[in-house]
């Protein structure tokens, strides 16, 4: 027989309110408690009635995320930090893959409305705040990850300081001692990227004259090979390039090997994630790392706070990244 809320409160000598505290991540009790009636859980196999839940409380403990595509091991990785925290928090999750477009934004908002998510993380570009109109309509909780909207104030988010991060790989390659730089990085419009972008070019100019940087535009592994064919092309080939995700670098990586360059010697090549590719790519990747599992958790307990209508600690969450330093970086070749 299926045990019951009922069950786990008698084994465990507590009342049916505190089990339901802990599978909410809610009530004043102990750490040591706590984990005892969880163990207790696990081992009566107990699952609690979503539908039940719905029903007293008008909350299905279901959220959804939105990010640009699964297939994205920075985004493949986030969702699964996210997925994990959310189910020890006793909520499920409905990914949807965007690919950056407002109409599928829209779209996916407006079916997360129909399904009754008692949340929203938006991981995804988003160039028009009315996109998630079907959501901030019915006030159901929003908030941003690893990107931002720029007309979306009292929105809370979480970020990685992206600017720092530009900034930490453009250090690292000057102090390598490299001087003609290029830049491939995703749109414009992507927060993320713009920011990446700006703390890289800052940080150079600070350094004092060099040649101006050069600035291509991709998404992943196919266009990042594209200008990779362009820039180490070109006479006056940069003897360093930075990718504002690894994805573009992997690019970098194939465009390189292609035109029979030799990473680092011909070119040094700095990514920005640290996905699992990162470190099996040939050779690994120098990279500016996201703390992805610590994001991942700090914004599914921002939503869970907001969707319990509890006060945030910080509206805007920004969290350090760090430099990963392997074999793509070098000085530079004497004959670069």
């Amino acid at each position: 027989m299926r045990a019951t809320i009922y069950d786990v409160a008698k084994e465990a000598g507590v009342s049916i309110a505190t089990v339901s505290h802990v599978l909410n991540g809610k009530g004043k009790i102990s750490r040591e408690r706590r984990e005892e009636i969880r163990r207790i859980i696990e081992r009566m196999n107990y699952q609690p009635s979503a539908i039940a839940s719905a029903l007293t409380s008008k909350k299905t403990f279901t959220l959804g995320l939105l990010i640009p595509d699964i297939s994205n091991p920075f985004f493949a990785e986030l969702a699964r930090a996210v997925e994990d925290e959310g189910q020890r928090l006793g909520y499920s999750l409905f990914i949807c893959s965007t690919d950056n477009q407002d109409r599928k934004v829209e779209s996916y908002a407006a079916l997360l409305r129909q399904k009754g998510v008692d949340g929203v993380i938006v991981g995804t570009g988003v160039d028009r705040l009315s996109s998630l109109a079907p959501l901030l309509e019915r006030s159901i909780p929003v908030v941003f990850v690893s990107r931002e909207c720029p007309d979306a104030p009292g929105i809370p988010s979480v970020v990685s300081d992206d600017y720092a991060g530009g900034a930490a790989a453009a250090r690292h390659l000057l102090g390598l001692g490299h001087r003609r730089f290029a830049v491939i990085a995703e749109s414009e419009a992507v927060s993320s990227s713009r920011e990446r972008v700006r703390g890289f070019r800052d940080t150079l100019r600070d350094a004092g004259p060099l040649p101006p940087v050069k600035l291509e535009r991709a998404v992943g592994i196919r266009e990042g090979r594209q200008q990779a064919l362009k820039l180490l092309r070109a006479p006056d080939r940069p003897t360093a390039i930075f990718c504002c995700n690894d994805l573009i670098a992997i690019g970098l990586l194939q465009g390189a090997k292609e035109l029979g360059l030799r990473i680092p010697a011909d070119c040094s090549v700095v990514g920005f994630d640290d996905t699992i590719l990162a470190s099996v790519t040939d050779p690994p990747l120098t990279t500016v790392a996201q703390p992805i599992e610590r994001i991942g958790h700090s914004v599914i307990r921002q939503l869970v706070q907001s969707a319990e209508g509890r006060a945030f600690e910080r509206e805007r969450l920004v969290l350090e990244p760090s430099l990963t330093v392997r074999a793509s970086t070098a000085p530079p070749s004497s004959l670069g």
